[in-house]
């Protein structure tokens, strides 16, 4: 059912990202009616945790770990007998530090975009939207007066960060990379889950996020403080503090809030409940759309304070997104998004880059970007 729900949702022919801009606003409606209908009809997946990730090869790769870098870095890595040898790189490096290049990269892309093809078994199908999260909260941890946190250190990967009640879910998302991790030992588990992130995006016929490499991994005395990811319970005076202390304006703000059109929250998890969108793994501004067109009522049930839609009562929103469109200044973003997809993808993306960057001491240029092309281009 879940795939079949998720191959209804895909109308737009998948290529590579597009601009959505062209296309025209009754065909929007249409498509966003059948997937209501599709969405209601469909069952609920949900998510077993299954056995436990094997033990990571971190031990193996910290004694290497300087000699991760951007751009022109060389990497070496340790095989189970625990002798030093070299990964063969694109261009057939036998001999010296094997030193990636664009098409290494393209192929952990690919190799993260056939898993989503290929392994089905999770929310609506796909475990693009997971994916994501973790490329967002691996970097939404940056304190631009500290200078520590962001996507530089994977530090999520430890105890006490991974345990924070933000991150609660992630470790599904950590364990589906883990076998990309292995087939590719000389990436970094930072670039890996930011690499990712962009991945699932694009998939998930999002627009093109340009990314660049030279993230390190760092030990547990770098993990990061609870606290520093936003709460869905708050208002916008929360959302402010949150992302400023990151250096986000309000329209970078309500650009990065559009990732809720992806996704769906967990009673198990946050303690909320529901998808926002009735195509939860499509990149689409329809979170914005159903902001703004849609009637919402608080939730009558137990759990924490959120809102449903009136119409269907399958859909939720939380406190800070219906605070983006009470407060002034943000809702006029709300207001260009929904209007203009074209609008929403292109400052989409360029916040997105922006987050996967903060707090990064990268070697290469801005200009060294890469945008990796999707499965099948």
């Amino acid at each position: 059912m879940a795939a079949t729900a998720r191959t209804l949702t895909r109308l737009t022919p998948r290529t590579a990202p597009i601009n959505l801009a062209l296309r025209l606003t009754a065909t929007h409606d249409a498509r966003l009616s059948l997937q209501r209908q599709t969405f209601q009809s469909s069952s609920r997946r949900g998510y077993a945790s299954g056995n436990e990730a094997k033990p990571s090869r971190i031990g193996y790769y910290a004694t290497f770990a300087a000699l991760a870098a951007a751009g022109g870095a060389g990497y070496l890595y340790l095989n189970n007998g625990g002798v030093p040898e070299l990964k063969k790189g694109s261009s057939g490096e036998t001999r010296g530090v094997f030193t990636p290049k664009k098409e290494d990269y393209q192929q952990v892309y690919n190799e993260v975009a056939k898993l989503l093809e290929e392994k089905d078994d999770y929310d609506d199908g796909s475990y693009g939207p997971v994916i994501v999260r973790l490329a967002w909260h691996c970097s939404g941890t940056y304190d631009k007066q500290t200078n520590t946190g962001g996507s530089n250190g994977a530090t999520m990967r430890f105890a006490p960060e991974g345990d924070h009640g933000a991150n609660a879910g992630l470790k599904a998302a950590r364990d589906f990379l883990e076998p990309v991790k292995e087939k590719h030992p000389w990436i970094t588990y930072s670039d890996l889950w930011t690499l990712a992130g962009v991945c699932a995006i694009q998939e998930m016929q999002g627009p093109s996020i340009p990314w660049r490499p030279g993230r390190t991994d760092r030990d547990v005395s770098m993990c990061t403080p609870d606290g520093r990811l936003p709460d869905g319970a708050k208002d916008q005076t929360h959302l402010r503090a949150i992302f400023g202390r990151m250096g986000f304006d309000d329209r970078e703000i309500v650009a990065l809030s559009g990732a809720h059109a992806l996704g769906r929250c967990h009673t198990d998890r946050s303690g909320f409940d529901g998808p926002w969108s009735f195509s939860p793994t499509v990149v689409s501004n329809d979170y914005f759309r159903l902001l703004l067109g849609e009637k919402w009522s608080w939730k009558k049930w137990n759990g924490p304070k959120q809102y449903e839609d009136v119409g269907t009562k399958t859909l939720m929103m939380l406190p800070t997104d219906m605070a983006l469109v009470k407060d002034a200044s943000f809702k006029k973003h709300v207001e260009r998004y929904a209007k203009d997809d074209g609008v929403f993808f292109k400052e989409f993306s360029d916040v997105i880059v922006k987050l996967l960057e903060l707090g990064v001491p990268f070697q290469s240029k801005e200009e060294d970007r890469m945008t990796l092309k999707t499965l099948g281009a």
